[in-house]
C-alpha cells in the first residue's frame, strides 16, 4: 500500500504566521538547552505548553541531568535523537531512552521523576514537549510508556521524504501513540520529517481548528503557501502556522536535505495556570499542587 494515497490532498496549504527564535536557558541541574515554545505562546499553540531542544557534545552541558522533580496536570513527550537517558519515577516506572526512542509520560495527579544521562561523553540531542491535559483529566492516574526506535512507524514517500509517526496519523499510517479522540481530545500529531538530499515536497492534511508548528533541527525548510509563495524556516527556528487552510506543504531549502518536526493538536480552550512543573486551570489548584508536593502527597 502506498502511504501517499492514504491522506486527504492539501488544496489550500497554510502559510507562516510567525517565525520564532528559541531562548537559551538551563534547566534541571544545569542542563543547557533552547526553549523554543515559551510560556507566552501557550494560548496561541494550545494544547502545547513547552518545547525544549537540547543538543551538545560537551558533557558539562548535560552531565548533571534532571534529578528528582515533580509534575502534575500534563504529559511530557521526550524524543531522543542521540544519546541515552535513564527515567525513574515515583510510580515505579523505569526505562532507558536512547537513539530514536520516545518516552511518553502522563503526569496526571502527580509524579516525581528523574531523567539522568547514561553517558559520560558524546552527543546528547533531543526534545521535550509538554502537552496539556483537559481539566477533566488533570488528576488522572499517572502513566508511562517507553517507545523504542523500532516501535515508531516509518514510511518514505515517492518524493524521498521519510516520515516517523510518533503520534497521530500521516498518509494512512498511525503513530506509535494512538488513542480514541473521546479519550484524548487534544488529538496530537507528532511527525519527524527527514528530507533526503534532492527530496521533493511533503504535504500533511490538518483540520483548520488544530494549532500547528514546524521546528527545524537540520538544514532549512520552506513552507509553501496557497498563494504560490514560500517562507524559509532556518535551522533552529520554529514556524507557527496560520489556521487558514487544510494542511501544510513543506520542502527542504536547497539540495542538501533537512530534518524538521511537524507538531499539531486540537486546542482545549481552557484556562492555563502554571507554576514551574505544575500546570492546572486555577491558582487555587496550583496552590494545592504545591502543598501536596511539600507535604509528600504528590507521587
Amino acid at each position: 500500500m502506498n502511504p501517499e494515497t492514504q491522506d486527504h490532498p492539501v488544496l489550500q496549504p497554510r502559510g507562516v504566521e510567525r517565525l520564532v527564535t528559541g531562548q537559551p536557558t538551563r534547566d534541571g541541574a544545569g542542563v543547557k538547552l533552547t526553549r523554543v515554545l515559551t510560556q507566552d505562546l501557550q494560548q496561541r499553540l494550545d494544547p502545547f505548553l513547552m518545547l525544549d531542544n537540547f543538543a551538545s557534545d560537551d558533557p558539562d552541558d548535560y552531565g548533571a541531568g534532571f534529578p528528582d522533580h515533580p509534575h502534575r496536570g500534563f504529559e511530557t513527550v521526550t524524543y531522543m535523537i542521540d544519546g541515552r537517558m535513564r527515567h525513574k519515577d515515583s510510580a515505579g516506572h523505569e526505562g532507558l531512552l536512547q537513539n530514536g526512542g520516545v518516552q511518553w509520560m502522563t503526569a496526571g495527579r502527580g509524579l516525581i521523576h528523574s531523567e539522568m544521562p547514561e553517558q559520560e561523553a558524546g552527543v546528547m540531542e533531543g526534545f521535550q514537549l509538554w502537552l496539556n491535559l483537559p481539566a477533566r483529566d488533570k488528576l488522572c492516574q499517572p502513566g508511562y510508556r517507553d517507545i523504542q526506535r523500532e516501535e515508531i512507524p516509518e514510511f518514505t514517500t515517492a518524493a524521498q521524504v521519510t516520515v516517523r509517526v510518533i503520534s497521530g496519523e500521516s498518509h494512512g499510517v498511525s503513530g506509535a501513540m494512538h488513542r480514541p479522540v473521546d479519550q484524548w481530545p487534544t488529538d496530537p500529531l507528532y511527525l519527524d520529517l527527514h528530507f533526503a538530499p534532492g527530496a521533493g515536497t511533503f504535504s500533511q492534511s490538518l483540520p483548520p481548528v488544530n494549532n500547528a508548528f514546524v521546528y527545524v533541527y537540520r538544514g532549512a525548510v520552506e513552507v509553501l503557501d496557497g498563494a504560490g509563495g514560500a517562507t524559509a524556516v532556518a535551522l533552529h527556528r520554529m514556524a507557527i502556522l496560520s489556521n487558514t487552510g487544510d494542511g501544510v506543504t513543506l520542502r527542504a531549502q536547497g539540495s542538501a536535505g533537512a530534518r524538521a518536526l511537524l507538531i499539531a493538536g486540537r486546542p482545549l480552550r481552557e484556562p492555563i495556570a502554571q507554576h514551574g512543573p505544575f500546570v492546572m486551570n486555577t491558582r487555587e489548584q496550583l496552590v494545592q499542587a504545591m502543598q501536596d508536593f511539600h507535604n509528600g502527597r504528590l507521587g
